[in-house]
């Protein structure tokens, strides 16, 4: 049996601030994906959605959530949350049904509605949640990390602030040809400088926002596909959901604190590179075989340390790959040719499953003005909290 699924329909509702309810946005998302696939709603065997725990009761269940807003008609549905990882491991789940035999056609769905600033937990006293206890005993919001990140960055590999606004340029200039975006405009790094600081040395551009939005897949076996009429569709090859390996030498969201490495060396592949090496190990691909790759730039430093996570070049030489203009679109490796979170902001359980959609229009040709040339593999990347690795490769 082949490892492969085949992404049928690929939908997105348009990031924003809309000022409506998440099920609006994944409802729209879903019909567009079905609309791609040529798929009858009534002909889906299975729904995963990835649930939002901002969305209420309804978040927590949104599987259900989505079958009920399409109408019911009796499919299978199941609702996973992993945070930031939730679209991957949604897509995960749809596979898993589908090559097992289980379902032909499964529809995944992702959607959000997020408050205006940095998120906060849940509502709710949880001192053994490490996400509420860094609010509690740090007042460590996310910018909080990633300035951190940032320093880290400039202190072992000599990274600049002006290495930094050139990420948000690249993004905003690939985000303004993409309709889906909610920042369509091109940026200047002096922009970039002349912005508010948020978490020193970054600066309120060189961080995303928090956004309104929903992306949707419409996934089948192979040979569904073909018998639909879809000879060569793009195909999902890997999915990557690891978790960190005993001892975590780095701080990483949320805690606030690393475990000993006082009696334990290390593990030889830290948990970020890890994410990739699994789904590179899984699809039979290497980083020399990409086309390009979404990543999950929640700061414009952590764009620079996904580079070296995924392979595309040597750790410590992020910034150097970026400023001879090979993670460009035009470049060797374009990263981010959607726009990224720099052009779209943070819809927690939708951004897995929209950088897949952004591989699918990128592997069939169809990405307009930000389309990569010959494209034919691609690899996405994002982490969520609580060690939730998210990596897909996808092809044609």
């Amino acid at each position: 049996m082949t490892g492969d699924v085949a992404v049928l329909g690929a939908g997105m509702h348009p990031w924003g601030k809309w000022g409506r309810s998440f099920v609006e946005y994944g409802t729209a998302a879903a019909r567009a994906a079905l609309a791609d696939a040529g798929v009858d709603w009534a002909d889906v065997d299975s729904v995963v959605g990835a649930d939002t725990v901002r969305g209420g009761y309804p978040g927590y269940v949104s599987g259900a959530t989505f079958a009920q807003a399409l109408g019911w008609q009796g499919a299978r549905v199941t609702s996973v949350y992993a945070a930031c990882a939730a679209g991957a491991q949604a897509i995960d789940t749809a596979r898993a049904r589908i090559l097992s035999g289980m379902a032909d056609v499964v529809l995944v769905v992702g959607a959000d509605a997020a408050p205006k600033g940095f998120f906060a937990p849940a509502g709710g006293d949880r001192p053994d949640d490490p996400d509420w206890l860094r609010f509690r005993v740090l007042g460590a919001t996310n910018p909080a990390y990633f300035g951190l990140y940032a320093r880290r960055r400039m202190a072992l590999h000599g990274d600049t602030v002006e290495d930094f606004a050139q990420v948000k340029v690249k993004n905003a200039a690939a985000g303004a040809l993409n309709p889906n975006a909610r920042y369509r405009r091109a940026v200047t790094a002096e922009e970039v400088a002349a912005s508010a600081v948020v978490a020193d040395p970054l600066r309120l551009l060189d961080i995303c926002a928090t956004s309104d939005g929903g992306a949707a897949l419409v996934l089948s076996g192979i040979d569904f596909a073909r018998r639909h009429g879809v000879a060569d569709p793009v195909r999902i090859r890997a999915v990557s959901t690891v978790t960190p390996r005993y001892p975590r030498t780095v701080l990483d969201l949320p805690d606030i604190a690393t475990d000993s490495a006082a009696a334990v060396e290390p593990p030889a592949v830290g948990f970020r590179a890890s994410i990739a090496r699994a789904a590179y190990e899984e699809a039979g691909l290497g980083p020399e075989d990409l086309s390009l790759a979404e990543v999950y730039d929640l700061s414009t430093a952590l764009e620079l340390e996904w580079y070296e996570d995924l392979g595309l070049c040597a750790p410590g030489e992020g910034a150097k790959l970026l400023r001879e203009g090979a993670t460009a679109l035009g470049g060797r490796v374009p990263v981010n040719p959607s726009g990224g979170l720099a052009s779209f902001g943070e819809a927690v359980p939708a951004q897995a499953i929209a950088q897949v959609c952004e591989l699918t229009w990128q592997l069939r040709g169809t990405a307009g003005g930000r389309q990569v040339a010959g494209a034919r593999a691609g690899i996405t990347a994002n982490q969520g909290l609580f060690g939730h690795g998210s990596s897909v490769i996808a092809v044609r």
